[in-house]
């Protein structure tokens, strides 16, 4: 029950910030994630230091912020067709850090520039995907679809929770996250449902069949990031990513489902919305 009431009260404060900063808008947004960015890679770093991976640290720090800084909507569009800022940043990291490695060649050089890139491409490249929704298609509706991913998760893993609690039989992937069944993933995708049903009638932003098809897509990139935070802690045999966050474990705990949520959401609205 203390462990359930550290969860309950982490996630309402949690909730209620994440509120605040997202309503206030970018100037808020920018700094806070790239704490979150660097706070995530630092735990990222930890799980790698126990089993003898090196990255290089300091870079990865300032390519994060960097990351951050390019996903602002407000910059000018990128002078090469079909290019952005984003991808210019991963371009030079991906250089810099061949560069050094070349001048400066280490034990498994190799090793060092995979790792260090998947961080990368892991924890600030889809944080960046946030500043991106946020103002997606302006500052006023993108509050609106930015809420979405965040109650569509939230549903997700309530229902998923209750649902295999009380009716879990067939394991997901037991290999990687033994605790997850098909009928709690089934639950989250029903909650799922019902609460972006609810939210898209009240404000009258999409049909239920449309619903529904951003349902299931958000419910399974939900379900899909946290397996895969759930396979990286397996792979570096670690328990939990950190302890930061009480009744949660660390950063990369309490968001790998919306690591994936919010792109997900994202090219959902510019694929199938903003098209139209």
């Amino acid at each position: 029950m203390e462990s359930l009431s550290s969860r309950v009260l982490t996630s309402v404060v949690g909730f209620a910030i994440l509120s605040v900063v997202v309503w206030i808008g970018w100037w808020a947004m920018l700094p806070a994630l790239i704490v979150v960015a660097i706070m995530g890679l630092y735990e990222y770093i930890r799980m790698l230091d126990r089993n003898d991976i090196d990255v290089r640290r300091v870079s990865l720090a300032v390519f994060a912020a960097a990351l951050m800084i390019a996903s602002l909507p407000l910059w000018p569009q990128a002078p090469w067709p079909g290019g952005s800022w984003r991808e210019a940043v991963l371009t030079v990291a991906l250089g810099y850090l061949l560069v050094v490695e070349v001048i400066r060649p280490g034990e498994r050089p190799l090793e060092r520039i995979v790792y260090s890139m998947f961080g990368l491409l892991y924890i600030p490249w889809l944080l960046g995907y946030f500043l991106m929704l946020r103002y997606s298609p302006d500052a006023g509706d993108g509050l609106l679809y930015f809420a979405l991913p965040l109650m569509a998760t939230f549903a997700a893993d309530i229902g998923g929770y209750f649902v295999g609690y009380f009716f879990g039989k067939r394991k997901l992937a037991p290999e990687v996250s033994p605790g997850k069944t098909v009928e709690g993933a089934v639950g989250g995708l029903a909650f799922s449902f019902l609460m972006v049903l609810a939210l898209t009638t009240f404000t009258h932003v999409w049909t239920p069949f449309e619903a529904l098809l951003y349902s299931i897509l958000v419910a399974s990139a939900s379900q899909l990031g946290d397996l895969s935070e759930s396979l990286i802690k397996r792979s570096l045999k670690t328990k939990d990513s950190g302890s930061s966050l009480p009744g949660h474990g660390g950063f990369l705990d309490r968001m790998d489902s919306l690591l994936f949520a919010v792109p997900a959401t994202y090219l959902f609205l510019h694929i199938s919305v903003f098209t139209r």
